[in-house]
């Protein structure tokens, strides 16, 4: 009985410690190790942020795993500082179906951050995370690993602002501080959902649900003071109920977005 119950507990010890192998328990942080499949987003200890920029089409067939998996992360960090944003390019649009949402101007910015972070070619689904980080957009442990880490910095640079919509027009009046040279404000206007049943391409015969589209993006210069202005054109079907508008400090060299916030329309 003695024997039994020695080997028992050297069994139960190797199980425990093969377990703790791949998990790593950190207030309500788990995290799996690349045999697991993801890492939850918890309490961060720090005030930082995570901008998640999301280079999609309707007409490529691995997208759609990207678009699920940020949609899930947006729902399972809701209330904390994870912002994402989908931006549908134009590229696709020659190969049998046209994305009612691309746009030629998303394309060349994730072209720009392939000038900023030194990789080429470009290509979907691509992920940005704070415009220093960039992952296939489906690869989930890595994509979720990047935003924990930066949830847990502390950023210099601060940003807010002021938007109300008026005839047709969005208002916003904007502040920084600590604003790095060359840094400009990027104003996205974002649908927050919408569906799509694809006739042709890649996903003929699917129905595509999409989150946080960006619509529109304008930049604003910035004076000595960090203050700015700007009026962005509204798209058709504006509204506060089903939009939302959030603004970004970016360094112009780097790429590195500095600050971020949504704003309260």
């Amino acid at each position: 009985m003695k024997t039994s119950y020695l080997l028992i507990l050297s069994i139960s010890l190797l199980v425990f410690a093969e377990t703790q192998s791949s998990f790593k328990f950190s207030g309500s942080v788990i995290t799996l190790n690349k045999m697991g499949a993801k890492k939850a987003v918890g309490e961060n200890k720090g005030k930082g942020f995570a901008v998640l920029e999301l280079f999609t089409s309707e007409g490529c067939s691995s997208c759609p795993p990207a678009d699920e998996l940020l949609g899930k992360i947006q729902r399972e960090t809701e209330g904390k500082p994870v912002y994402v944003l989908t931006y549908h390019v134009d590229y696709w649009d020659r190969l049998g179906w046209k994305d009612m949402y691309s746009s030629a101007d998303f394309s060349e910015r994730q072209v720009q951050y392939g000038h900023w972070l030194n990789f080429s070619p470009i290509f979907t689904p691509q992920v940005i995370i704070n415009g220093k980080l960039q992952f296939v957009g489906s690869e989930e442990f890595a994509v979720r690993q990047a935003i924990s880490e930066q949830l847990a910095t502390d950023p210099v640079t601060t940003l807010t602002i002021q938007a109300y919509p008026e005839v047709g027009q969005l208002k916003v009046k904007y502040q920084v501080i600590h604003a790095a040279h060359d840094s400009r404000v990027l104003i996205a206007i974002i649908q927050k959902a919408a569906q799509t049943k694809v006739e042709r391409g890649e996903n003929a015969g699917r129905l595509l649900s999409h989150i946080q589209i960006v619509r529109k993006l304008e930049s604003g210069q910035l004076n000595v003071t960090g203050e700015g202005n700007a009026a962005v054109a509204l798209p058709k079907g504006f509204d506060t109920q089903h939009w939302e508008v959030v603004a970004l400090v970016q360094n112009q060299n780097s790429g590195e977005i500095l600050a971020v916030t949504k704003a309260n329309l």
